[in-house]
């Protein structure tokens, strides 16, 4: 099969076209002959030598794909042979077919395309596991997203606004926070030239928010912790910024606050298993229904895996970029 594989650890042009044998399955995983591929920055880390591939899961780069069952033990999944689904992966998704365990497969929703939804398992499984089940975002509850127009930040506020939250975002210009308003921010700041912390503040009336998701880390946490309401929860995802700041201990003693944070990839199947099961009920109807729709920045031929690297690394996006890997 054609693959893209990371030759050394560097700039995008180590990304380079290679000929891999297919994947050998394991208990558990569906061969899927892939259409479409989600770029993501954990994608971008790796290949910088900052993001180590768990055992036993492919050297490929690529967490998210969508495509076709071609191979794989289904049981009493409700999939069949030649469905379309799209797929969480460890690995492996910068290819023409990647093994994806079973219970991290969903339908490709009604009314998308394969390459529509091969945009949607890294974000939406991420954004799940931290905002509604990690940081427990409840109903009446607000919420405010660092990096609003990354495919995270497009995630978020959109599930967020569709399930009734206020949703305050910031970004890094103004064409870029005019799009996370259309996206369903209440409000988006521009961080180079606005304080956050001080403008959601006065947006709450003085509260703040209830749940902040950020992937910058560093600075940013004194701003987020001055910002979040009582009870409030700050939830780490990335360190963009940098793993090391300080902050104010007496804030989240008298104002019991919680500072938390996760990394996907390395959890087991079956917690990214109950994720997808709640996704596929409560998330895929408000696809379907149109409520949220994908953002795709832009598309490359697999080939120009590079070229997308170059674009992410720019931050010149406004969601996702994808990889386009066979016809539909």
């Amino acid at each position: 099969m054609r693959a893209i594989e990371i030759t050394q650890f560097g700039n995008p042009e180590v990304l380079q076209p290679c000929e891999r044998p297919l994947p050998e399955l394991k208990a558990g995983e569906v061969l899927i002959r892939v259409i479409a591929a989600g770029v993501n920055r954990p994608d971008v880390f790796q290949r910088i030598g900052q993001y180590p591939v768990p055992p036993g899961a492919s050297d490929l780069p690529g967490l998210e794909v969508a495509g076709e069952i071609v191979d794989g033990e289904l049981g009493d999944s409700g999939f069949g042979k030649g469905d379309l689904v799209c797929a969480l992966v460890q690995g492996g998704g910068y290819a023409e077919y990647c093994a994806a365990p079973l219970a991290q497969c969903l339908p490709v929703p009604k009314g998308l395309s394969p390459l529509e939804a091969a945009s949607l398992p890294e974000t939406f499984f991420t954004v799940w596991s931290n905002v509604f089940q990690r940081a427990a975002l409840q109903p009446g509850e607000s919420l405010l997203v660092q990096g609003g127009s990354s495919g995270i930040g497009v995630t978020a506020i959109q599930l967020a606004a569709a399930m009734g939250h206020r949703v305050f975002a910031t970004a890094g210009s103004e064409d870029k926070c005019r799009a996370c308003e259309q996206l369903g921010a209440e409000r988006a700041i521009n961080y180079k030239t606005e304080d956050f912390s001080e403008i959601v503040k006065q947006l709450t009336g003085g509260k703040g928010v209830d749940v902040v998701l950020d992937m910058v880390g560093g600075d940013y946490l004194k701003r987020e912790i001055s910002c979040l309401a009582d009870d409030g929860r700050l939830v780490l995802i990335a360190l963009l910024g940098g793993a090391r700041t300080e902050i104010d201990l007496g804030q989240v003693l008298r104002r019991r606050l919680t500072v938390t944070g996760s990394t996907l990839r390395p959890r087991p199947v079956s917690f990214k298993a109950q994720i997808a099961r709640e996704l596929r009920e409560r998330v895929w109807p408000l696809i379907e229904a149109g409520k949220i729709r994908p953002v795709i920045h832009r598309t490359f031929p697999l080939e120009q895996a590079a070229q997308a690297h170059t674009l992410m690394e720019s931050s010149a996006h406004v969601g996702k970029i994808m990889l386009e890997v066979a016809a539909s």
